[in-house]
């Protein structure tokens, strides 16, 4: 069946079908210029029918492979931090896809919208702005989703700190919830390990 997938993709995208294959799933790579159109092709070609987004996410890259470098050997096969995959389905043919793209600008992520295409994708990409700060453009109502209104900044990031930027507190004076700077002091949580003398020796 992955086979077949594949023979299709090849034959009516062309050029465009830059194919990988992780898990026995097929991973279909897309320039962020031909995201729209592409998907389009996937929705509306015969042989295709990709009908179903089933999921859209955002991925950060940064310091992928190590944590300790931001620049891997291999993450330099990934052309971009941030990356937008999304899972289709066709219910015709009864076949699963995996489509990417990666944000060409990695302090500004810009991916255009597939709003147009699946309209099921609205609330993923409006949860994909929120978390990780990829803007969809031509989205008419790309809003936060999870986060408050005031928040400050996208906690899916990895260089976004576990403790946050601010706290909310209620403030009795004021008589109203108040934000402040974080007041915890950042650390490091390591496991204390124990064992018994003489563990693992034979």
């Amino acid at each position: 069946m992955t086979a077949q997938l594949k023979q299709s993709l090849d034959t009516i995208l062309g050029s465009n079908a830059n194919l990988l294959e992780s898990c026995g799933q097929l991973i279909l790579e897309i320039h962020p210029q031909n995201w729209t159109s592409v998907c389009q092709q996937l929705r509306d070609e015969p042989s295709l029918r990709f009908d179903m987004c089933m999921d859209l996410c955002g991925v950060d890259y940064k310091l992928w492979g190590h944590p300790s470098t931001n620049y891997t050997e291999k993450q330099k096969q990934f052309p971009g931090r941030f990356a937008v995959v999304a899972q289709l389905m066709s219910t015709v043919h009864n076949w699963r896809l995996r489509v990417r793209t990666f944000a060409t600008d990695n302090e500004f992520p810009v991916v255009p919208t597939l709003l147009n295409v699946w309209p099921s994708v609205n609330w993923f990409e409006r949860e994909a702005y929120d978390l990780f700060g990829i803007v969809f453009q031509g989205h008419p109502d790309l809003r936060r989703i999870l986060t408050d209104y005031g928040f400050i900044g996208h906690p899916f990031r990895k260089d976004f700190p576990l403790s946050g930027h601010v706290e909310m507190i209620y403030d009795e004076t004021l008589r109203r919830v108040i934000y402040q700077p974080v007041t915890i002091e950042p650390r490091e949580i390591t496991p204390r390990i124990i064992r018994e003398e003489g563990y693992g020796a034979n």
